[in-house]
């Protein structure tokens, strides 16, 4: 078929390697601009389906679990495997301490106050317990106490890894969650913390996105 109406691709750059990957997605974004044909792309590397993908459905066990546009996918995942599939996430939760309008506050463990926006289809009541994700590097790290206004929590750096464009940082907070921090490596590459160091790590609660209760 010269002019199929739509074109199926499943796996096409899974043999490749990392450079010669990257050069055909630009490759076939240009084609499939040119041609016009719809394509549809089956891949389960997360960052080739932002890269190459005008909208991305996330399956699970055979059925779709969010569909929409890499944008919507990435910073508002409708459910827990959609935040842990798509990129690095952030799971975080606590107890529910106030309910100001359009949102919560929950705490996490002493230190902790975490801000989120609350969505259309979720509830929040105090007492409850809620969970949220946020995106790695949405997160600032440092020594000191950040400003009110800001989500916080605090913990030990329990890892560093240095990857060239960004350092990531791995803290256990305070309540017991894991949290990764992507540090670009822009004007200085000097670490901010090392391994045991107590860290707070803070974000702006428009960052914060709830994915419902916890279990």
């Amino acid at each position: 078929m010269n002019r199929p109406r739509a074109l199926l691709l499943d796996e096409p750059l899974g043999a490749l390697d990392l450079k010669l990957r990257q050069a055909m997605q630009v490759e076939l974004k240009r084609i499939q601009r040119e041609v016009g044909i719809t394509f549809v792309y089956v891949t389960h590397d997360q960052g080739e389906a932002l890269t190459m993908s005008d909208r991305i459905a996330v399956m699970n066990d055979g059925l779709i679990e969010q569909l929409g546009t890499p944008r919507e996918i990435y910073e508002h995942p409708a459910t827990r495997f959609v935040a842990g599939f798509i990129g690095t996430s952030n799971l975080l939760g606590g107890e529910v301490a106030e309910v100001p309008e359009g949102g919560a506050v929950l705490s996490h463990g002493p230190d902790g106050r975490i801000e989120v926006p609350v969505r259309d289809g979720l509830s929040a009541a105090v007492g409850e317990r809620l969970e949220l994700t946020v995106r790695p590097e949405k997160i600032g790290i440092g020594t000191d106490k950040p400003a009110d206004g800001l989500c916080r929590v605090r913990g030990p750096v329990t890892e560093v890894v240095y990857l060239g464009t960004a350092t990531n940082y791995n803290i256990a907070t305070s309540a017991g969650a894991d949290v990764v921090v992507f540090l670009q490596n822009a004007m200085n590459a000097d670490d901010i913390a090392v391994r045991g160091d107590g860290v707070w790590l803070s974000w702006d609660p428009r960052h914060s996105y709830a994915i419902g209760a916890r279990q």
